[in-house]
């Protein structure tokens, strides 16, 4: 499918913007999440400034980590 082609693309080409601007990759939960809606949000995100994006990935980062820590629990 041509969108989803797009659609990854945009994302490769916003992930590396995000890199340079903050200097470390984007992080979001992806699980239940549609590779639009992270895209979005991928854009979203590159409008912050370097404070709120550190606050925005390690909200996620713990996001993160609960999903898998209650994965293993219910294992």
């Amino acid at each position: 499918d041509t969108s989803d082609d797009d659609v990854a693309r945009r994302l490769v080409e916003g992930n590396r913007a995000y890199e340079q601007r903050f200097g470390h990759v984007f992080l979001v939960r992806a699980a239940g999440r549609s590779a639009e809606e992270i895209l979005e949000q991928l854009t979203e995100r590159l409008g912050n400034d370097a404070e709120t994006e550190r606050a925005n990935a390690a909200r996620n980062l713990r996001e993160i980590a609960a999903l898998r820590l209650k994965g293993m629990l219910t294992a």
